[in-house]
């Protein structure tokens, strides 16, 4: 691909008219070519269009993943509007919060995926006034710029406009009406917001331009020497920077991007061996483990998987053994990243010694600076000592959307401060050691404590309620909570448990509760490094790797 190209409707048109018969994506049971993929996103743009949606509009994308998650996410960012996906774990008044603050013009879901995920019924929740909504009229007052719900799966709530009337619209619009706005889109205009939790309890949107996602994706793909010859796996959500990065990676080289709505073993397996996937992400110990342990893993082809992105420096020990023996040929490589920086910023270099690759997390990519700073005095930290990431470059977030101080934060002087503690090793290796912020990561989320915290004290019997995460071999991290009840008030761990339950996603809910009558304290401030030791000792779980 052209380095000139750093926009989304720019890029796909470009793959369409160099490998439009090639993969573009492919799922168990559907596949899109680059000229498929490129058709049905200018589909979803027409539909956009017809609606009367501007360039800088905001438009949320409400889905598990699946091809149409991708559709609608390139034909609204081809059109110079904004995509915002959106967790599927949300529960409604998570949703309630980000629909508001993104200033959602349009809403692109569905209904019932499970018999325990239903989008339209949380929504509901969310929004009771959606029952008695015109779905072409909406007006909302705890939304107003709101002003469709489009479903994809019929039946469709009365609330919502079906995807086939949207579309339908749609293709009363010109092809020349769509070409314009490709070409008008400027690489800094924002392509994606993305909600990642903070230290606060509610999620800040990082807005991430064209060029951020493209630029930032293109460096990867040269650093893993990613052609159009690739076949990329990952199981990964496309709601999140984790998933959309090897997307776009491999889209813009014009290779393949293979994966599944929900990761399960036999399937992921299946899919590995009959595409022939030549790079794994993986990511995570609870997938690695899963693959390698499945009855099926053993006769799988798996010979043409050349690289996989397991970050073994921040996994469980057990794990690099087991996956290197089960997997001798792969190169494993390790990665440090975050949704601000459009995903990654350091990852291996695939001819870098093993123990680089598997016990640190790799070296800058191209057009980032990164450096270790003292928090308390702002200089640079010598070789092997531990301070905070700060890193800047043209992929980084734009600030945070609709919040400048919380962008001042961490903005200061073009570097953007990760509140990520990491170190330098002498051949340039970063390494990271945890968290400056009052941050929890489950299973690969992020997960703020105050939101936590915010929800157990919403109990009447609860006074004040603290967060820590515990050490776990499956999630990394789990929540855990400590609480001082009020005056005369009495629950139980079953209870506040329970409290949570239907109202945070499920892996933010605490797995263990204690209660408290004195807290551990430094001049003004609760120690929970304390409470965390506390509870790793009380359950004999040691410390994670």
């Amino acid at each position: 691909m052209s380095d000139a190209i750093y926009s989304y409707g720019k890029m796909l048109r470009a793959s369409a008219a160099a490998h439009g018969a090639s993969d573009a994506l492919v799922f168990p049971g559907r596949r899109l070519t680059h000229a498929d993929l490129y058709a049905s996103a200018r589909r979803w743009a027409k539909a956009l269009l017809a609606m009367g949606v501007e360039p800088g509009q905001n438009i949320g994308i409400l889905l598990t993943t699946r091809p149409e998650f991708v559709e609608v996410m390139f034909g609204a960012t081809m059109i110079g509007a904004v995509a915002v996906p959106v967790n599927a774990r949300y529960q409604a008044h998570e949703l309630a919060f980000l629909v508001r603050d993104a200033d959602l013009v349009a809403l692109v879901t569905t209904g019932a995926v499970t018999d325990q995920l239903n989008f339209s019924e949380r929504l509901k929740t969310a929004f009771p006034a959606l029952c008695d909504a015109d779905p072409k009229a909406l007006a909302l007052d705890d939304a107003p710029l709101l002003r469709a719900i489009i479903c994809l799966d019929p039946p469709c709530q009365p609330f919502m406009l079906s995807a086939d009337e949207a579309l339908s619209r749609g293709a009363a619009i010109d092809d020349a009406s769509v070409d314009a706005r490709i070409d008008a889109v400027d690489p800094e205009q924002i392509a994606l917001v993305l909600y990642t939790s903070g230290t606060t309890a509610n999620p800040k949107g990082a807005l991430i331009s064209h060029r951020a996602i493209v630029g930032n994706s293109r460096n990867l793909g040269k650093r893993y020497r990613i052609t159009s010859e690739d076949k990329v796996w990952s199981p990964l959500p496309i709601f999140h920077i984790a998933g959309i990065l090897p997307l776009t990676m491999v889209l813009d080289a014009g290779g393949a991007y293979l994966t599944v709505p929900h990761f399960d073993a036999e399937t992921a397996l299946a899919m590995l061996g009959r595409e022939g996937a030549t790079v794994a992400y993986p990511s995570f110990v609870t997938i690695m483990q899963d693959l390698i342990t499945h009855p099926t893993f053993a006769t799988t082809d798996l010979s043409k998987l050349r690289l996989m992105n397991s970050n073994f420096a921040v996994q469980p020990a057990w794990i690099k053994e087991a996956m290197t023996k089960a997997m001798p040929h792969t190169i494993q490589v390790g990665t440090y990243g975050l949704t601000e920086g459009a995903g990654t910023i350091c990852t291996s270099r695939i001819d870098d010694p093993f123990e680089l690759r598997t016990g640190r997390l790799g070296v800058p990519l191209d057009e980032w600076e990164v450096r270790i700073v003292d928090p308390e005095t702002g200089q640079d930290c010598g070789l092997g000592e531990r301070g905070e990431i700060v890193a800047r470059g043209p992929n980084m977030l734009k600030g945070y959307y609709k919040a400048p101080d919380k962008t001042a934060e961490v903005i200061r002087d073009g570097w953007f401060f990760t509140g990520d503690i990491g170190s330098f090793d002498e051949s340039g290796h970063i390494m990271f050691h945890g968290r400056t912020k009052d941050m929890l990561k489950v299973g690969g989320e992020n997960v703020a404590a105050a939101e936590i915290e915010a929800m157990l004290q919403s109990h009447p019997a609860v006074k004040l309620a603290q967060v820590v995460g515990l050490p776990d071999a499956r999630y990394v991290e789990v929540p855990a909570a400590f609480i001082e009840l009020v005056d005369g008030g009495q629950t139980s761990e079953a209870e506040l448990i329970a409290h949570c339950r239907g109202k945070l996603a499920g892996f933010k809910i605490p797995r263990h509760v204690r209660f408290i009558d004195e807290w551990p304290m430094s001049t003004s401030k609760i120690q929970k490094f304390k409470l965390r030791t506390q509870l790793v000792e009380e359950l004999g779980l040691g410390e994670a790797a």
